[in-house]
Formats: structure tokens, C-alpha cells, sequence
């Protein structure tokens, strides 16, 4: 084995699950790219998400900073004006986490579904 595999196990190993998956997306992601130039070899398929599991004891923000992890292909600033609407109304409007998380993990869903709208809609111009 070469050293540089070697090196890559060494750190797999020490990652959580879900960063091992995110890192195995991301080395897909670089073998279907092609040569060093980054020319494509014709797959622009969107990487699907790798969603934690939702702990029983979530607060608001944990469930952000989890979505974020999992729906890392979502640009954040899309996000960030519904995700601080739902915020809001769990800190200043007293709405129950669950309910919030919820609607956090649908909003995420429904962005994800939409990158892929766009990209199908992309591809067939």
C-alpha cells in the first residue's frame, strides 16, 4: 500500500460516520471529474445527502448545524433567510423545537429538491 493511502485510512478512520461518508462523496466526487484540467466526463449528477440521524434530545440549533452537514451541496444563503424566520419563532414566538426542527428538515428537503429541479431543467437545454 502507498504511503499516501496509508495516510488516507489513518485519517478515515479517526473521522465521525458521517464525516467518512461526506469525505467518500468528495472522493467520488474528484473521480468522476476527470483529468487534472477538472474537465467533467459528462456526470454532473448532484450528490444525494448524507442525513444524520436526528437525536431524541435536538435543540434548534443542532438541528441546523446537522442539516448543514448533511445538505452540504445547499448554498447557505439561500437558506439563511427562512432558517432565521423559523429561529425566530422558536426563541421569540416560544414555537416547540420539534415542531421547528420539523420544519427545518422540510425546508432543507424542499431546497434540495429544487437544486435538482434546476439542474435537470440545465441539462436539457
Amino acid at each position: 500500500m502507498k504511503s499516501l493511502e496509508k495516510k488516507l485510512l489513518k485519517i478515515f478512520s479517526r473521522l465521525t460516520e458521517i464525516q467518512q461518508q461526506t469525505l467518500l462523496q468528495f472522493a467520488e466526487f474528484l473521480a468522476e471529474r476527470g483529468d487534472d484540467t477538472g474537465v467533467a466526463k459528462g456526470k454532473t449528477e448532484l450528490p444525494k445527502p448524507v442525513l444524520a440521524k436526528r437525536p431524541t434530545e435536538e435543540t434548534v440549533v443542532g438541528a441546523i448545524k446537522r442539516l448543514t452537514s448533511s445538505y452540504p451541496m445547499l448554498e447557505k444563503d439561500k437558506l439563511f433567510n427562512e432558517t432565521s424566520i423559523l429561529m425566530t419563532k422558536h426563541v421569540m414566538q416560544g414555537h416547540a423545537a420539534n415542531l421547528v426542527i420539523d420544519e427545518l428538515e422540510i425546508l432543507f428537503q424542499r431546497h434540495y429538491e429544487a437544486l435538482i429541479s434546476d439542474q435537470q431543467q440545465d441539462s436539457e437545454q
